[in-house]
């Protein structure tokens, strides 16, 4: 407590917002440390002449280890707050950067790309982030953390366009040593810095200056379902639900859809005719569009629903793959900027709402825990997705047949969080100005 009033005393501004700006930087290194395996996956598969699915099934078999651990890592974020995890995470990754250009097998590229990357990703970025960011906004959640995530986007855009030149200049090895320091001294001394909740500061949620007993007596008009509200939710009672389970199959099939695309983008757009920098620009072009898509969408969803927003992300990915269906017969320009804006604009803002959903329904002193476990689907559906495409295309020769199952994916994943249904626990601060 001492330490509490020390910090309210002396911070002439809203933590908060230092709390998403170190976010936006650890989103803007860690993600495109991670999308650089779609770029690393042509020069690995024509050196060593592996199977595609057997190469992308490194990435896969990263999320699956990161799948495993997510229910120990939110147990460690209600313990001891993220900033252990986030230090983990970033050894994990740049160890496994910088140990990636003395691989010569396919179970050296599983540990160093696969599990050392991939999972220490996991460990900084989405999964980690929308375990504590929910803590330190309410009337502006979807919002501030889409801001935060924006980093990935922007990471992107300074990011991949510098890694693919290293690629084609000074080989794929190179890059990943080059990306491997970055995450070292990008983002290690970030995290001394980073904070569980508000009340770690003497602060209030928003930087209101009410006391916490004032705060929360505002919020309690805030609820639908008291009777669902006022249960403390533990993660053994979470999973005796429904609402958890279709969460956490709604994520899964949601993130399918996004990392399938995001790792066999550019060798599928290669493949059907584009040069390599085209390839490499559409991937950089997605990120960049997303950059407005999650702050407008984000906050937009703090006014309309989670549903809603999330309704349109995966319209969006289905619209994407459905364009590059398309772009198989014909290079159509339109075809190409329909599929990297309905990616990145609408897709990409699934991450602004992740957090939100799982908070408005089982928010509590064990939120960590329990989106911790649904991390599991959402990990599990990133995993899944890239092996998916890979080995329906090395079983049939081409993408059609994985990005149609895919399109499905994305409209089971919105059924799926209309019947989990957040709007029906607490309404978004745009409904309760409206009532």
């Amino acid at each position: 407590m001492e330490i509490s009033k020390h910090w309210s005393a002396r911070l002439p501004f809203y933590y908060g917002w230092l709390i998403i700006g170190i976010a936006f930087v650890t989103m803007a290194i860690g993600v495109s440390g991670r999308t650089a395996f779609s770029l690393l996956l042509p020069p690995l598969i024509d050196e060593f002449k592996w199977d595609r699915g057997l190469a992308a099934g490194a990435f896969s078999f990263g999320f699956l280890f990161s799948a495993i651990v997510s229910p120990f890592v939110g147990r460690v974020v209600d313990a001891r707050g993220p900033r252990i995890v986030i230090w983990t995470g970033v050894a994990f990754m740049s160890a496994g950067l910088l140990l990636a250009p003395y691989v010569t097998s396919p179970w050296q590229l599983y540990a160093t790309l696969g599990v050392a990357v991939s999972g220490g990703a996991n460990m900084m970025t989405y999964a980690v982030h929308s375990q504590f960011l929910p803590h330190w906004f309410v009337r502006r959640r979807a919002l501030a953390i889409s801001i935060a995530f924006a980093g990935a986007g922007v990471g992107a855009i300074l990011l991949l366009p510098w890694l693919q030149t290293i690629i084609l200049t000074e080989g794929w090895r190179a890059s990943c040593v080059a990306m491997g320091w970055l995450v070292l001294f990008g983002i290690a001394p970030l995290t001394f810095f980073v904070k569980k909740t508000p009340a770690d500061v003497g602060q209030n949620p928003d930087g209101d200056r009410a006391s916490p007993d004032t705060a929360a007596k505002r919020h309690v008009p805030a609820i639908i379902d008291p009777a669902w509200a006022a249960i403390e939710w533990t993660l053994r009672r979470a999973l005796r639900t429904a609402r958890f389970w279709w969460i956490a199959l709604g994520y899964f099939l949601a993130m399918i859809a996004w990392y399938a695309v995001q790792v066999h983008h550019t060798k599928y757009l290669v493949e059907i005719g584009f040069s390599p920098l085209v390839a490499a620009w559409a991937l950089g072009a997605v990120s960049i569009i997303a950059i407005p898509g999650q702050i407008l969408l984000g906050a937009l969803s703090d006014r309309i629903g989670r549903e809603w927003i999330w309704t349109a992300a995966c319209l969006g990915f289905a619209v994407s793959y459905a364009a590059l269906l398309g772009l198989e017969y014909s290079q159509s320009s339109v075809l190409l900027y329909s599929m990297v804006f309905a990616q990145g604009f609408f897709g990409y803002a699934l991450t602004s709402v992740m957090g939100p959903i799982v908070a408005e329904i089982f928010e509590g002193p064990h939120y960590g825990s329990i989106f911790g476990t649904i991390t599991i689907g959402l990990i599990g559906g990133g995993a899944a997705g890239p092996w998916l495409a890979g080995a329906i295309h090395d079983a049939t020769g081409s993408y059609r047949l994985a990005f149609l199952l895919i399109i499905g994916f994305c409209l089971v994943s919105i059924m799926a969080i209309w019947i989990a249904a957040p709007r029906k626990i607490r309404p978004v601060p745009g409904r309760i100005s409206q009532s």
